[in-house]
């Protein structure tokens, strides 16, 4: 069933022992929000873990600074922004439908969860922990700030995506009062790369291809890029903002070869076009700006049928 905040909230109040579910392929905003809620559960008393099926990559391992693993069974499962099931990986089999509160900010989401608070217009799900962690009695101090600050300036591309409003603005603001130091973690997000990252950068844009006149833009990464280069999960991350960064691309596609018969699709999308409705032919989803599905095939094919859909809804419009 559908729940306010303040249901959420009080809900929360009453549970103990809290698995708190990640997406699989991390961001800033899952990870963000999940140890931002974590370490408030913790210091209301509570025992509390932060789960994901992938490993914390380097770059966001600052925001488990402190939050030592506990060992316990879980008697509550949240999720955070997980819009849906599927997408908790390897947790899936353990925790599908278990899951008590669903906390997200995706339109896609499915409402897998007994309880859900899903909020379209907030930028993050960071952004609406801002509102339910002192709901909760925790004050936002610089530790928890700088972990919603994180998951906010990940999700907007440093307040760059459409889905920033003036609320976010707002928020951003208050985090910054709580002496967030947000020069060193933009620097972090979108400034720093390692070695592996940029020769694998190097690579894929060797592969970028057009489409109706420049319309699309479409990279591709292979598992022998990886290979060769020793990138890491993590470092593939950014890569899907490339393509949608070329002047006159109207649809920016990244596809990740993941196995033989397995594409990782990630799109990107400026105003008015929405790439969530475009990766909903996958049976994925998202955002309007940011969107992601999986594809069950081999590249080229993938890559065959994603250009296809685009082509598809650009003709609609």
């Amino acid at each position: 069933m559908e729940v306010s905040l303040s249901e959420a909230a009080q809900w929360l109040k009453q549970q103990e022992d809290i698995a708190i579910l990640c997406h699989q392929s991390p961001d800033g905003d899952t990870f963000g929000s999940g140890s931002a809620l974590c370490r408030a559960l913790r210091r209301m008393g509570k025992r509390a873990q932060v789960l994901c099926s992938d490993s914390v990559g380097k770059r966001f391992q600052f925001l488990f600074e402190g939050l030592e693993e506990q060992q316990f069974t879980p008697r509550a499962v949240v999720s955070v922004d997980v819009a849906d099931e599927q997408l908790l990986g390897t947790l899936q089999p353990i925790y599908g439908g278990k899951i008590q509160l669903c906390i997200d900010h995706h339109p896609s989401n499915t409402h897998y969860a007994q309880r859900w608070y899903v909020n379209p217009q907030a930028s993050a799900v960071c952004e609406i922990l801002c509102e339910l962690i002192p709901m909760l009695g925790v004050e936002l101090d610089k530790t928890i700030a700088s972990e919603l600050y994180t998951g906010i300036a990940t999700d907007t591309g440093c307040f760059q995506y459409i889905n920033v409003t003036p609320h976010t603005h707002r928020v951003a603001a208050d985090l910054l009062e709580k002496g967030v130091p947000a020069p060193t973690i933009n620097h972090a997000m979108f400034s720093t790369k390692s070695r592996e990252r940029l020769q694998l950068e190097r690579d894929a844009l060797n592969t970028v291809e057009f489409y109706r006149n420049g319309d699309i833009a479409v990279i591709s990464v292979t598992r022998k890029m990886v290979k060769e280069t020793g990138a890491t999960d993590d470092d593939t991350d950014g890569i899907a903002s490339i393509p949608r960064s070329i002047e006159g691309v109207k649809i920016g596609a990244t596809i990740k070869e993941k196995s033989d018969d397995l594409v990782k699709v990630s799109l990107r999308a400026p105003q008015p076009y929405n790439a969530s409705e475009i990766c909903a032919k996958f049976g994925g989803g998202g955002h309007p700006g940011a969107a992601g599905c999986a594809i069950h095939c081999g590249l080229a094919e993938a890559k065959k049928q994603l250009v296809a859909a685009i082509s598809g809804y650009l003709d609609t419009l």
